[in-house]
């Protein structure tokens, strides 16, 4: 059994609420987070920190790449990206941090795309619909040939940072955050959830709780109006 968390997007105390509560409930569970902890939000920073520090578990997003690649390959899409897509609140949180940017970049460069865990798949955008196409028809049964995919195509619009559309029923629960939803919502026919319900915009910050391939539990937290405004 184990905890995955939705997009952060810089929201501090929104976090700190629903870590709160999964620890009540769950007190030992191991945690996990689909990626996205910075931009959007004021706190990109504290949000870091306090991933690291509790030791939860995270497949970087976009915007996590984006930030990486803006100090480590300033040429690349990425970091062109970066400069439309909430970077000015990310470089807002870390001006009296300095010394943290590049500790906190080589925690997301050394992360892995994705986490194969018995309880499910975790990835930020999912596997996309179009690996049907390129995988052979036994891979639900090869997940090697699922992670190799995962792995080289990371930088690709189809890839597991930037997919949008239908995802692929691999043969087991996917949990996924990139995509934002009023709700937590279940795909049954891609055998996916989707877990990012906008704390940066307002809404809330979610997890699901996931025991052999199911949803046992929902947890969320509000957006603290201090994350945002």
């Amino acid at each position: 059994m184990i905890a995955v968390i939705g997009d952060i997007h810089g929201c501090y105390y929104t976090l700190i609420e629903l870590f709160n509560k999964i620890k009540v409930k769950y007190q030992n569970i191991p945690l996990y987070c689909v990626g996205d902890m910075v931009d959007r939000g004021n706190h990109s920073f504290e949000v870091m920190k306090f991933v690291i520090s509790e030791g939860i578990k995270f497949t970087p997003g976009n915007h996590d790449y984006m930030f990486l690649y803006f100090f480590k390959d300033p040429t690349s899409i990425f970091a062109r990206s970066w400069v439309f897509n909430g970077s000015e609140t990310t470089l807002e949180s870390y001006e009296s941090h300095e010394d943290d940017v590049f500790k906190h970049i080589e925690v997301i460069k050394n992360a892995p795309l994705f986490f194969d865990t018995s309880d499910c798949l975790i990835t930020h955008a999912g596997i996309s619909k179009q690996y049907e196409k390129f995988l052979p028809g036994d891979f639900k049964s090869n997940h090697k040939l699922v992670t190799e995919a995962i792995i080289r195509d990371f930088k690709n619009d189809f890839g597991v940072l930037w997919a949008r559309g239908d995802l692929l029923d691999i043969g087991k629960l996917q949990v996924v955050g990139h995509t934002k939803q009023q709700e937590i919502i279940l795909d049954e026919k891609a055998n996916a959830v989707y877990i990012d319900t906008g704390a940066c915009v307002g809404n809330k910050l979610s997890a699901v709780i996931i025991h052999e391939n199911q949803i046992t539990d929902v947890l969320e937290a509000k957006t603290n109006l201090n994350d945002i405004i």
